[in-house]
């Protein structure tokens, strides 16, 4: 099995165990279940905002440490205060370092649209994402089939959930679902791990006419002015962050010179 089939695997068990530990009605009953979420696809394309989404990430199945001593707090706040147009809080624990206590934090701290990164395969965790304050899913063409992203974008944008659809490479464009508000283009090599923002400009030409980002292997100005200038509307960008002492700070500089640039 490679990392993927790995991690699913773990996820069926771990969000078996959920299930039974916090039932379905307890999340439909909580506090932001019933919040008024915000739009991810509106705020990568506002114009007061950058396009980033960034990323609180502790730790990767290919980098196993990338920071433990950030704080949750301190680094969301400062990626709002930067001009991120959205967070995207990693929520797996056992390959990630995240946890759902992150994202609620966020969302209660931020007045910006929260991504919810996970590995979903099941409704379930859908409700879980709103119930702890998510404005968007994370759903990963590779992990799942055009059913599955179809039913699964559809009950997410039914309790007001917008959906961000992961592809890896042009077979995947098929996967697109009419409920997916964004897509994104994964420029991680899934077999050797390695990034070139060259797949997201590869395949631009043959995205739908929705909300498009890049994301992964982003680390300057002028990469995103070439991503923006192709097409995309916006950029995911976690370990850049993420491996700096401070976060938000290299997130201000980043978008900075990117403001300087374009």
């Amino acid at each position: 099995m490679n990392i993927l089939d790995i991690i699913v695997h773990h996820k069926r068990t771990e969000v078996a165990d959920r299930k039974i530990r916090t039932p379905l009605q307890e999340l439909l009953e909580s506090e932001y279940y019933k919040r008024e979420v915000y739009s991810l696809s509106d705020f990568i394309r506002s114009a007061d905002r950058s396009g980033v989404i960034a990323e609180f990430k502790r730790k990767s199945p290919s980098k196993p440490e990338i920071n433990f001593e950030a704080k949750v707090e301190e680094v969301t706040i400062g990626y709002n205060n930067s001009g991120a147009s959205a967070l995207s809080i990693l929520t797996d624990e056992h390959f990630f370092g995240g946890g759902s206590s992150y994202l609620t934090t966020a969302r209660s701290l931020n007045d910006i649209p929260v991504l919810r990164k996970d590995f979903i395969i099941d409704p379930y965790q859908i409700h879980e994402a709103k119930a702890i304050g998510a404005d968007a899913i994370l759903l990963i063409a590779e992990i799942l089939t055009i059913e599955e992203i179809k039913d699964l974008s559809r009950q997410a944008n039914d309790i007001g959930l917008e959906v961000l659809m992961e592809l890896h490479d042009d077979s995947q464009i098929k996967k697109i679902s009419k409920n997916v508000q964004v897509v994104g283009v994964n420029n991680r090599d899934l077999k050797t791990f390695k990034t070139s923002i060259q797949s997201s400009l590869d395949i631009i030409e043959i995205l739908p006419d929705i909300c498009k980002i890049s994301e992964s292997g982003i680390h300057s100005a002028t990469q995103m002015v070439e991503l923006s200038q192709a097409g995309y509307d916006g950029f995911l960008i976690g370990e850049r962050f993420m491996t700096h002492e401070d976060p938000a700070l290299a997130c201000r500089q980043l978008i900075n010179e990117y403001n300087n640039l374009r």
